[in-house]
């Protein structure tokens, strides 16, 4: 190196900030993941023990919310019109399925008309969507003390 030459930079990749936007754009997606649902605000019924229910996507959702309104996935339905409805967001789908979400306030009677029509448009078996309650179901044994 000799005096009157100037340094010679080195390229180097800084990757700090890059951690930075992505650590942000996760925690971003990870508070809105579950408001990303489908269909109106519900106040699902509490149950001991739901099994897994897996994952809604590739299945026709039906909520009925507190008021009896029907919803298939976040369109609002007449119930006139239900079973065209249905119909129609099944598609093509050669055996759809559809999981009905219904507000914990509602009469049974509400839920299994919505059924019924379920049944009525010619789809086999229904869904019903429920959260686990909290604390201890009454049949639970508590493994430890035995």
């Amino acid at each position: 190196m000799r005096l009157g030459d100037p340094p010679k930079m080195q390229a180097g990749i800084n990757i700090t900030p890059l951690v930075d936007v992505v650590l942000v754009l996760l925690i971003i997606f990870m508070v809105m993941a579950p408001k990303m649902r489908k269909g109106p605000e519900v106040n699902l019924p509490n149950t001991a023990k739901p099994p897994e229910q897996g994952d809604e996507r590739g299945k026709i959702l039906v909520t009925i919310d507190d008021a009896g309104g029907l919803w298939i996935d976040d369109q609002p339905v007449a119930p006139e019109q239900f079973g065209e409805s249905l119909r129609a967001a099944a598609g093509a789908q050669p055996d759809p399925k559809v999981v009905i979400r219904g507000d914990a306030r509602l009469r049974f009677r509400q839920v299994r008309e919505a059924m019924s029509a379920v049944e009525d448009a010619g789809f086999r078996g229904v869904g019903l969507v429920a959260q686990r309650a909290e604390g201890k179901a009454k049949g639970d044994r508590d493994h430890a003390t035995q």
